[in-house]
């Protein structure tokens, strides 16, 4: 008899070897989790109300079971308590509150106990296996990783990859994509978090850095740092655009990524289904990059405005279709790919619209300077652009402009300052009329034109400038119906920055006393870092 016993209790540190190895877990957990099958079936033996505790020894593979009872002095509850003399009785330096031990008989497994004790065991070494697999794939998010599709379900591909299993969702595969169990994968790991179920490993066929690993499998220079990825942009299944740069200045990045006749860009496009791929130079110089972003289209002339990373782009009549692309994805993936909003105009656009600012700005001086059109076609001619310009600047600069003289240009500054003069005024009025307090007038940088407007919208006191936002002032952008729409400020037209509209409304935060000065640095810090973190290229 005690022979089979031996051979059980090995047999138990066996299976627990084995079960260990299988699943790359810790041998301690798995025989932790006998211990506590074996303590569940034994509660169900002596009942629930026990605690009982179970050990399995290491060496031997011996079960001992044990009852904790704790000393009381008067006992109420025979199945967790023991009297104080009783207990004495067993450990003459036992005293309340302290457990004893009592050894229970060791107990046959009925079927029903057998069936829970391998319940537990099961449970317990999935939870151990998926902690396992969690720290394992924590640290590889970014990495590309092959694994064979165990199974497809509702269009989610399950894929083992070996030592763990992950699901490639539907929105993370390539349209038109299809895959059946035992097809190899190839996917990048886009994130590993705990969820109620378990540890699940997220993967992505879709998204940007997929593709620019892919290069750097393809392509040893980016491997090996000579050439760096700046930037992807993909429309998934469908087309992409990639920037590169090379840190060598006799290798061409382009060329690299390319390959001999194609082959190594041919390769990545193969294991994306076809997507087409547009590989272009980044430029540290933000026009010369939108130009590259835009190829295959010709680019004439670009106008950039840089607060609000907004480009406008020249292009000949003919190149106009290929410049937006079908449904807008070309200009679209070169806006993702470079971060500006690109607008396109074409050659006859332009024409167009510089006409119509010519004749704009001519009106403007006929009406407020009260000159002939002639006149006003040699102001805007010469660049000049608003009232302030003219009243303002140096005489000899109007005098010299053909068919001017002396007199005339300073006739023309007369009228100029008279106007902004009487406008000055007229809007010192309106401001009281509206009701806009002294405070506001004081601050530095604000005009009078902006405290009507100010006035209009309701910002009357610094405490209604201190509830605002700096989009409350300079306006947003917003998709509308599919289109992306520019939302009108309070101060639109003023040109005022982003970076200004925050300035005015964090000085009358500090003035109301809603924030201290030191806030204000602090916050001006953290957005500092901020944008140096985002202007930052992953690695």
């Amino acid at each position: 008899m005690s022979t089979a016993v031996s051979a059980n209790r090995l047999e138990l540190l066996q299976i627990a070897d084995a079960v260990a190895r299988e699943k790359s877990i810790d041998r301690e957990v798995v025989l932790t989790a006998m211990e506590e099958a074996i303590q569940k079936a034994a509660r169900s033996r002596y009942g629930a109300e026990n605690e009982i505790r179970t050990q399995i020894d290491r060496k031997t593979g011996e079960i001992v079971l044990n009852r904790l009872l704790e000393v009381v002095e008067d006992v109420d509850i025979p199945a967790i308590q023991i009297s104080l003399k009783e207990a004495l009785g067993r450990n003459p330096e036992a005293g309340i509150g302290d457990y004893i031990m009592e050894p229970l008989p060791p107990i046959d497994f009925g079927r029903i106990a057998t069936q829970t004790a391998k319940q537990v065991i099961v449970q317990k070494v999935r939870d151990a296996e998926r902690e396992r697999q969690f720290e394992e794939y924590k640290d590889r998010i970014g990495e590309v990783v092959h694994g064979t599709v165990k199974r497809v379900e509702y269009g989610n591909v399950i894929v083992d990859l070996g030592r763990a299993e992950a699901i490639c969702r539907r929105d993370e595969q390539l349209p038109r994509e299809s895959f059946r169990a035992q097809d190899r994968i190839r996917a990048y790991v886009l994130d590993v978090r705990r969820e109620q179920r378990g540890p699940q490993i997220f993967l992505s066929r879709t998204h940007p850095n997929f593709m620019a690993k892919l290069f750097g499998q393809e392509v040893p220079e980016i491997y090996d740092g000579v050439i760096e990825i700046r930037g992807v942009a993909r429309d998934p299944g469908s087309r992409a655009k990639i920037s590169v740069i090379s840190n060598d200045g006799s290798i061409d990045p382009v060329g690299a990524c390319v390959g001999m006749r194609g082959s190594r860009v041919q390769a990545v496009v193969n294991e994306l289904q076809g997507e087409k791929i547009d590989i272009i130079q980044w430029s540290p110089d933000p026009a010369t990059y939108i130009v590259n972003a835009l190829a295959p289209a010709e680019v004439v002339k670009v106008v950039l405005d840089e607060e609000a990373q907004r480009i406008e782009v020249v292009v000949p009549d003919d190149q106009l279709s290929l410049a937006i692309g079908r449904r807008g994805q070309n200009v679209r993936l070169a806006s993702q790919l470079t971060g500006w909003d690109i607008d396109i105009l074409t050659e006859a656009d332009e024409s167009e619209r510089r006409q119509e600012e010519f004749r704009q700005r001519s009106e403007l001086f006929m009406e407020t300077l009260d000159v002939d059109e002639t006149i006003a076609q040699l102001l805007t001619s010469e660049g000049f652009a608003t009232l302030d310009e003219i009243a303002y600047v140096e005489l000899d600069e109007l005098s010299s402009i053909d068919g001017f003289d002396e007199d005339t240009a300073q006739e023309l500054q007369t009228r100029a300052r008279e106007y902004l003069e009487a406008t000055e005024k007229a809007n010192e009025e309106r401001r009281l009329e509206l009701g806009v307090t002294d405070e506001l007038a004081e601050i530095e940088g604000i005009t009078s034109a902006m405290l009507v407007a100010f006035g209009e919208n309701d910002i009357k006191t610094m405490e209604d400038l201190a509830g605002c936002a700096a989009d409350d002032l300079t306006g947003w952008n917003e998709v509308v119906d599919g289109e992306r729409k520019h939302m009108d400020g309070i101060l639109e037209g003023f040109d005022i920055l982003t970076e200004e509209a925050n300035d005015l409304i964090m000085y009358a935060r500090v003035q109301v006393g809603w924030i201290t000065e030191e806030d204000e640095e602090e916050t001006e810090g953290e957005a500092a870092d901020g944008e140096a973190e985002e202007a930052a290229p992953e690695a």
